[in-house]
């Protein structure tokens, strides 16, 4: 199994159903917390929930693993200066994510199976930090599937660790007791 993801950015609906049917995609997940678009209205919840079928995909909204998430003022994953990306790093901590991740991983091992939001390049979506989850603690190969069709493996960002079951971004840096992060 290798879970892909991508990012519908401007495409229409027929590119998008396209790109999906090349990389033999069967399930879509939804992983976009807001899952609608004024600029691309094709890409609403609905919609997607009508058309993908209608191309042999299957749709699946799962708001567990959506963005948008504040960083918590204790955050230990320092080494990430972008708050968005440290907001989802902490959220990463939760049981609802961890539930989110299963959710989505049993669903995986049902067919092949993507995760879209809106943000059209992985590096800059938490679709980096989520498979990060997906393949460091699942040991669950994950692919970047490009607009061209190009499929790039996921490397994971050289700041995280794994520590006790979790990932933390910091570095490398220790956690000292009563410290917070190093």
């Amino acid at each position: 199994m290798t879970l892909l993801t991508v990012g519908h950015g401007t495409l229409g609906a027929d590119e998008l159903a396209s790109l999906l049917d090349d990389a033999q995609v069967e399930l879509l997940v939804d992983i976009r917390s807001y899952p609608g678009s004024r600029h691309n209205p094709q890409f609403g919840r609905e919609a997607m929930a009508a058309w993908l079928p209608e191309s042999g995909i299957a749709y699946e909204w799962q708001p567990a693993l959506g963005g948008r998430r504040r960083p918590r003022p204790d955050s230990r994953n320092t080494a990430l200066t972008n708050e968005a990306f440290r907001g989802y790093a902490d959220y990463m901590e939760t049981p609802e994510f961890a539930d989110g991740v299963e959710r989505l991983l049993e669903r995986a091992h049902e067919r092949r199976a993507a995760v879209m939001c809106s943000e059209s390049v992985w590096w800059r979506c938490h679709r980096r930090l989520l498979s990060d989850a997906v393949l460091l603690l699942h040991q669950v190969p994950v692919e970047h599937l490009f607009h061209t069709g190009r499929l790039e493996p996921h490397h994971p960002l050289a700041e995280v660790r794994v520590e006790s079951g979790r990932l933390v971004y910091d570095g490398g840096a220790p956690s000292l007791p009563g410290l917070g992060a190093g």
